[in-house]
């Protein structure tokens, strides 16, 4: 039997998660009062009927502070049950919640006469911190697309085996570092090929730009200083029950170098610990180095 908890910050996406995992043959419900989770789920995950067997619950804010910081105790005792339990907590930067609730002309969940937009933002920050403290996986939306995050959720959650479910991802300082990522890593000091001319209009995947990485000793030593590393500490996470992991690999543009990192990374990694994904976060930008 399996549970994933659905939370995150409104206008995050948390209703795509749940469409795409119903979708995907999973019993959801959403906007369940966290104190009914325990009848909940012994109605429906504790017990032998089929329908049950895959179920997702959302959970937000509109609950008693003392409820939603229940849920940690809730989901480790879950785990020790037998039963499979993920938290996916789903989050955004301020201003794209601010300009998506402008686009949409939604009514934030916590608005009320004289609290303002920005306001319920930050009081549902502060009210979900004890569920986004226990998320297994943390998902940015800031620079997702509703395609991505319906891939990023089959994907990552739902087609992970066994092990954690590593994503390789690339991305640009100047567009800030992902908060998602478990381990960051900075290819700036690296050479760079958007100042050969030739390879300015390619990117990191490009046979091009991998002939000019490689003939770098900097470039070679830093890949294998990253290989070594997460081969010295990922069974040690694995060994903690860890179900998810990404990894991030940063250059100025996004474009070449952490691109080329991030692909050779996950060939070595892949099938390791099941397959390994990619993400370029920044690779469609096209914006100058």
């Amino acid at each position: 039997m399996r549970l994933i908890i659905v939370s995150g910050l409104s206008g995050s996406g948390k209703s795509v998660a749940l469409a795409m995992l119903e979708d995907l043959e999973f019993y959801c419900v959403d906007n369940i009062p966290a104190g009914l989770l325990p009848g909940f789920i012994a109605y429906t995950v504790r017990t032998s009927e089929p329908a049950y067997r895959n179920t997702a619950v959302g959970v937000d804010a509109r609950n008693r502070p003392e409820d939603l910081a229940d849920v940690p105790r809730l989901v480790a005792e879950l785990r020790r049950s037998g039963i499979e339990c993920d938290v996916l907590f789903l989050r955004a930067d301020n201003d794209t919640l601010l300009k998506r609730f402008s686009e949409t002309r939604r009514r934030h969940p916590l608005s009320r006469s004289g609290l303002g937009l920005q306001e319920a933002l930050e009081q549902e920050e502060r009210l979900l911190v004890p569920v986004a403290n226990a998320a297994d996986l943390t998902v940015d939306t800031t620079r997702l697309s509703v395609h991505e995050l319906r891939e990023l959720i089959r994907e990552r959650v739902v087609e992970r085996k066994t092990g954690p479910s590593l994503l390789f991802q690339s991305f640009a300082y100047r567009h800030g570092v992902p908060d998602d990522a478990d381990f960051v890593f900075d290819a700036r000091a690296l050479p760079n090929p958007y100042w050969e001319p030739s390879l300015r209009d390619c990117t990191g995947r490009d046979e091009a730009v991998a002939q000019f990485m490689s003939r770098h000793e900097e470039a070679t030593q830093f890949l294998a200083d990253i290989t070594n590393f997460l081969e010295r500490w990922l069974p040690s996470l694995v060994r903690s029950n860890r179900s998810y992991l990404t990894i991030a690999v940063g250059c100025t543009g996004g474009q070449h170098r952490s691109v080329y990192l991030a692909e050779r990374l996950a060939k070595h990694f892949d099938g390791r610990y099941g397959r390994a994904l990619i993400r370029h976060r920044d690779l469609a930008s096209r914006r100058h180095e």
